[in-house]
């Protein structure tokens, strides 16, 4: 068949189809977002901006899609709802299903629930008093509360085909979206073979901004997906709220857990507690069937999180073994991020290290007659934990596979024990009155979204701003601190690096005022993509046009203007340059300060920027040399900032020394 389409006039590549998946209240406060003040108010929150978001579907008639105090779409709109009656409104604008097989297709019901989830975290508006069985009691509302939304299925519980995805982003191009937010993505590839990013290239022509997840595979390195600069890559970070569950074990010890499913009528009585793992791996994971030869009736029963097992279908197991409550472990490469779980009977999870000492509980009570207890004290929600905003353990990591001379996640987002809108109920104590229509989840599925939002917010605030404009705003202002004022820590509790930030924690606030900002139109990749050793074929895939790289001078990854750096050094010194734009006030004087970075001698020319009127650019050289005290280490990180009187423009650098 391929032999035959090569024959054909226009035909360019064809390859096998690879199939995508989707990485799977209080957000908008912990960001600085509140009602009639600062960014929500300069951006009539989000008001006239339509986010296209790529996922399974939407909820119809939900509440966080009522279209109170919304406009009409704007004249622009050229796409359709395929859903009849009053789900298609002035909030949910349109709605298409490119998975299904039958013409015509059948409207986008979410049967999943991660695409009302994601699109109620972008653009969501506002619903009150709401919870997940009963915790995080709020008000729910997404990112971008007055924008547009107009929802593509292209996923299912099997995947997401790449042919469905770049029909769907060519349909949002076509029907007029600002902003496309895809929580999904595959393993690193070139960029000519990766469907998400030739089509979000196309779309970045058109002036759409495309935030991407940087996928579930942390923590460890070079496990992102999504790496193309003209991609927002978002990873995954947790939020100051916590759904608090307590370990009470009979030796006194009192371990801080985290469960949705918070069971106020638990008896405070210590129970019997048991680890089946200690004698049997496969129970350890406490997967179906696992416990049916162990004694767990009426007791507490440790559990390891992993095996491939779903945390809540552990508990399954536990409750229908007849156990009395669970708690849930971390692995080691989970650390302290603890996921807040709807669980189906009393549990928590605990941090892989509180999850030692409840073993070595165990182990020590077998050389005594006092065989282990515990029982779990339920706390309720709890706001102001100050080591947040960190890292999620699976939040995928940097270096970029794909263009290492490019630094990538771009930004953190929250993607923790995320509450949004959810197709059915998750209410444990009834029997799903369709009450509960909101859910707690984590990944950077969720982060995604927070970030797709807030770019709505900031091209309502600055229509003329450019994608490449937008993301430059979005990192070079970013937090890199936590609430307790230390460095943004990872999973470990230690400082994470920049292959695990990039550029820090999201600012919506100080992203709407950046000062100085590093921007590129479409013809800027060109040079970068001939620089990246692909032929002009490949080019031409994810350029749609014809490219001669013998015409273009061809530039290393690193000279692309972007708002970062990740650089390879070696013996020789390095130099490259970039080009900012003022956007803040016409008469401004910037200074650079930079960072030390230990085994290396940083120098920048001019070390000062003075602008005299909006929109002015200038260019500065930054050189990379090796120090005559090297280091004994791989990578090393720090940052350049432009600051003035108003605004610090901070670029993060990866070193990586060769």
């Amino acid at each position: 068949m391929v032999s035959e389409m090569r024959k054909k006039k226009g035909f360019i590549s064809a390859r096998p189809q690879k199939v995508y998946h989707t990485y799977t209240t209080h957000s908008p406060n912990f960001l600085g977002l509140h009602q009639n003040f600062g960014l929500w108010q300069n951006s009539s929150y989000g008001k006239g901006v339509i986010v296209g978001v790529l996922d399974t579907g939407i909820t119809p008639n939900h509440p966080s899609f009522n279209d109170e105090n919304m406009p009409p779409p704007p004249e622009k709109w050229k796409g359709t709802c395929a859903f009849e009656g009053s789900a298609c409104n002035n909030k949910l604008i349109g709605a298409r299903n490119f998975v299904s097989e039958v013409s015509p297709p059948p409207p986008p019901v979410d049967e999943e629930g991660h695409g009302t989830h994601t699109a109620s975290t972008a653009a969501g508006n506002f619903v009150a008093n709401v919870s997940v069985i009963g915790s995080a009691k709020g008000t729910a509302v997404g990112m971008a509360p007055l924008a547009h939304l107009s929802i593509y299925k292209v996923c299912t519980e099997d995947g997401c085909a790449e042919s469905a995805i770049l029909a769907a982003m060519d349909a949002a191009i076509e029907d007029g979206v600002d902003v496309l937010s895809l929580s999904l993505g595959g393993a690193s590839e070139s960029f000519f073979e990766d469907s998400i990013a030739v089509g979000a290239f196309a779309a970045m022509e058109k002036g759409i901004f495309v935030s991407c997840a940087a996928g579930n595979d942390g923590p460890d390195y070079s496990t992102l997906s999504n790496e193309a600069p003209w991609i927002l890559t978002v990873g995954a970070s947790t939020i100051d709220r916590t759904i608090k569950a307590t370990a009470v074990l009979g030796n006194g010890e009192q371990l801080s857990g985290e469960s949705a499913f918070q069971v106020h009528n638990f008896p405070p009585t210590l129970l019997p507690l048991v680890y089946p793992g200690a004698k049997d791996e496969d129970a350890a994971l406490c997967g179906a069937g696992s416990l049916d030869k162990s004694d767990v009736k009426g007791k507490v029963v440790l559990c390891d999180r992993g095996g491939g097992i779903a945390r809540v279908d552990k508990g399954k197991t536990v409750k229908e073994a007849g156990g009395a409550a669970m708690i849930l472990v971390n692995q080691e490469i989970d650390g302290y991020t603890i996921l807040a779980d709807t669980h189906v009977l009393p549990a928590t999870e605990l941090s892989y290290n509180d999850g030692l000492i409840v073993k070595g509980y165990i182990n020590s009570t077998t050389t005594t007659n006092s065989p282990p207890t515990a029982t779990i004290v339920f706390k309720g929600t709890i706001i102001g934990t100050k080591t947040a905003p960190s890292v999620a353990s699976f939040s995928s990591r940097g270096p970029n596979s794909a263009s290492p001379g490019i630094l990538k996640p771009d930004i953190l987002g929250p993607g923790v024990n995320i509450l949004a809108a959810w197709p059915f109920s998750v209410d444990n104590n009834t029997s799903n009155n369709g009450n509960a229509t909101f859910n707690i989840i984590s990944g950077t599925s969720m982060a995604t979204p927070h970030l797709s939002g807030i770019a709505a917010l900031l091209k309502s605030a600055h229509p003329d701003w450019s994608p490449a404009a937008i993301k430059s705003a979005i990192i070079t202002t970013a937090d890199q601190y936590n609430l307790n004022g230390s460095k943004i820590l990872d999973e470990r509790l230690v400082p994470a690096d920049v292959f695990a930030t990039g550029g820090g924690h999201v600012n919506p606030s100080r992203a709407s005022d950046p000062g100085l900002i590093y921007d590129l139109n479409p013809d800027d990749y060109i040079p970068y993509l001939c620089g990246l050793n692909y032929t002009d074929q490949e080019i031409q895939q994810i350029v749609q046009r014809k490219v001669e790289c013998s015409q273009v001078t061809s530039i290393p990854e690193a000279q692309l203007n972007y708002p970062s750096f990740a650089i390879w050094l070696g013996q020789t010194s390095l130099t490259y340059s970039r080009t900012v734009t003022n956007v803040g006030e016409a008469n401004s004087m910037y200074t650079v300060k930079v960072s030390p970075i230990p085994g290396v001698d940083v120098g920048v020319t001019p070390d000062t920027l003075v602008f005299t009127e909006v929109n002015q650019k200038l260019t500065y050289n930054i050189s990379f040399s090796p120090s005559s005290t090297p280091v004994d280490e791989d990578m090393v990180q720090g940052a350049i900032a432009w600051v003035s009187q108003n605004h610090i423009v901070k670029s993060p650098i990866a070193l990586i020394f060769q």
